[in-house]
């Protein structure tokens, strides 16, 4: 089965905007991993809009399924990552003013540093994933800079799915394909929701996680949290 790690960057986000503590973010972490959730997934940025590093700190005594940090590899992120230990680390190389995350590397362009990177990550004992793009010379990079993962950035195929183009999921199903061959293991994330989680799944081998916030998050005022990630773990088995 596909694990599923649940964003909770948005119930931080909603949090933040009344500058109290709720709703409670370290509570909906327990929740969500009592509802069957296998992984917690968060993405601080530098201006803490949503995540703020501490509530990484705090999370550590919480999550008991994987803890997954996701970010730009910038200093104070790595330190933060360093002393929180994760279970994974996803490195993303999202701008700093990014609204949200848009684009994966370029593992050619960035080789020395990704790999600087990833051999500290691995001396700490973190597994590694790294965003990218499902082009193969990207994956290709993806192996040679030794990280553990990669995590296809799945915007594009919920974009044309949604427009009824089923094809879009060709790229995807390549890049898995020879990321198997390599012997990197593949996550994914972005966009995915309850409408194209079952076809992504089903065209993607040897697909271990998904990340999934925003549509989570925004599925569950309808229909509940705990109602939710029971449909997103039924779609995945």
């Amino acid at each position: 089965m596909t694990k599923l790690s649940v964003n909770i960057n948005k119930i931080a986000t909603l949090r933040n905007s009344r500058g109290g503590d709720v709703p409670n973010l370290l509570q909906v972490a327990k929740d969500v991993q009592k509802f069957g959730a296998e992984g917690v997934t968060i993405h601080p940025r530098p201006d803490e809009r949503h995540i703020r590093y501490q509530d990484a700190r705090d999370l550590v005594n919480v999550v008991y399924t994987e803890f997954n940090i996701e970010g730009n590899p910038m200093d104070n992120f790595m330190k933060l990552v360093f002393e929180c230990k994760p279970t994974q680390v996803t490195l993303v190389p999202d701008a700093v003013d990014a609204l949200t995350s848009n684009a994966g590397w370029d593992t050619v362009k960035h080789k020395s540093f990704l790999q600087d990177v990833i051999t500290e990550c691995r001396l700490q004992g973190i597994r590694t994933s790294i965003f990218v793009d499902p082009v193969l010379e990207m994956i290709e990079g993806a192996k040679v800079v030794g990280t553990d993962r990669i995590e296809l950035y799945t915007e594009e195929f919920a974009t044309q799915y949604g427009l009824g183009n089923e094809k879009a999921i060709i790229p995807y199903t390549k890049a898995a394909e020879l990321a198997s061959e390599l012997g990197l293991g593949i996550n994914a994330g972005h966009d995915l929701s309850l409408d194209n989680i079952e076809f992504f799944k089903n065209n993607i081998p040897n697909l271990l996680e998904v990340s999934i916030g925003h549509a989570l998050i925004s599925e569950s005022l309808y229909l509940g949290l705990e109602n939710v990630v029971n449909m997103y773990i039924r779609k995945l088995q």
